[in-house]
C-alpha cells in the first residue's frame, strides 16, 4: 500500500500533460521561494 493512497489515485489518474505542469509549478515556486531567500528583486 502507498504512503498516501490520495497522492496514489491522483498521480495514476495524471496524465503526462497534467504530470509536466505538476512539475513546472513546483520548479517555479522553488524559484520563487530560492529568490526570496536570497532576498533578489524579481
Amino acid at each position: 500500500m502507498s504512503p498516501s493512497p490520495i497522492l496514489g489515485f491522483f498521480v495514476a489518474h495524471m496524465s503526462g500533460a497534467d504530470f509536466f505542469g505538476l512539475v513546472v509549478s513546483v520548479l517555479v515556486i522553488a524559484y520563487l521561494f530560492y529568490a526570496l531567500i536570497r532576498g533578489e528583486k524579481l
